[in-house]
């Protein structure tokens, strides 16, 4: 499908405006996950507001889901959550309190859009495809977005959901690999190399496709090829930054988990306001 310049602009704007409210949710002193939170924000904005089925109910039965196995890195989907009204804006101040919303992992039965509780790394794969697959068994044609870690690779559990996966022929799941290249404490090729991520999936019977994962038409592009393949799943790589937008913070484990000080958060508002400016 071919997307318009003017799509194309509305959506950069919609990703600054998804790290603006990251920001929101960790201001100085409060710890909280910046870097992968930031890397996979293009892709949510493609998701939530161009490729994905929403309403304005989230458990409306006709809506698509999406799952972020790498459940640490939920903020993301929150910032689309408040300007899809699902939550309010006000919520982005209660993150990780008792009395708000919004926890520091999915938690499917207080925060509304969410549809699985995650974060123990490994596992949101294996839910993706249950999912999928009941849909399938209900004669529905919703589909199932699940965003994986690079890190979280390590876990031998996504490699039994990529089996079973190929295995049941499920082409309404999508697994979008968030390779940042970073995890907690190190570059991953330093923690646990994984060696040819494409061919690895290609080899347990996905459909791969490999992208910029901050290139706004690459996405858009991928997850369209990705709905056109029959018979198999589908796996996209999207090559990202972690921590993109801040660039204190780019590619450094350091951010993977952190606080920000009073300086650093004034310039990550900055960087937010150029990135709408050049959106």
């Amino acid at each position: 499908m071919k997307y318009s310049e003017s799509e194309i602009h509305e959506l950069k704007k919609i990703a600054a405006t998804l790290r603006g409210d990251l920001i929101e949710m960790i201001p100085p002193g409060k710890v909280g996950h910046l870097g992968g939170s930031s890397s996979i924000m293009d892709v949510v904005a493609a998701l939530y507001f161009k490729h994905m089925k929403v309403f304005k109910d989230p458990k409306d039965p006709k809506r698509d889901r999406c799952i972020f196995s790498k459940g640490h890195s939920v903020l993301a989907q929150y910032a689309a959550f408040v300007e899809l009204g699902y939550v309010s804006h006000d919520d982005l101040h209660k993150v990780k309190t008792l009395d708000g919303t919004l926890q520091g992992h999915p938690d499917m039965d207080h925060t509304p859009g969410i549809e699985a509780v995650t974060g123990s790394l490994g596992q949101g794969l294996s839910v993706s495809l249950g999912m999928a697959l009941g849909l399938r068994l209900d004669g529905s044609d919703s589909r199932v977005f699940c965003v994986v870690g690079d890190g979280e690779m390590n876990e031998g559990q996504i490699w039994e959901a990529a089996m079973a996966g190929a295995a049941y022929k499920a082409d309404n799941l999508v697994a979008i690999i968030d390779f940042n290249g970073v995890q907690a404490t190190d570059v991953s090729e330093k923690v646990m190399p994984v060696g040819q991520v494409g061919e690895k999936w290609k080899s347990f019977g996905w459909n791969v496709i490999e992208i910029d994962g901050h290139n706004m038409i690459e996405i858009l592009d991928a997850l369209d090829a990705a709905k056109a393949c029959k018979g198999k799943p589908t796996a996209i790589i999207a090559h990202t930054v972690k921590g993109k937008g801040f660039t204190f913070a780019e590619g450094k484990a350091a951010y993977h988990n952190a606080a920000l000080t009073e300086s650093e958060y004034k310039e990550a508002q900055e960087l937010v306001k150029k990135m709408k400016e050049d959106a």
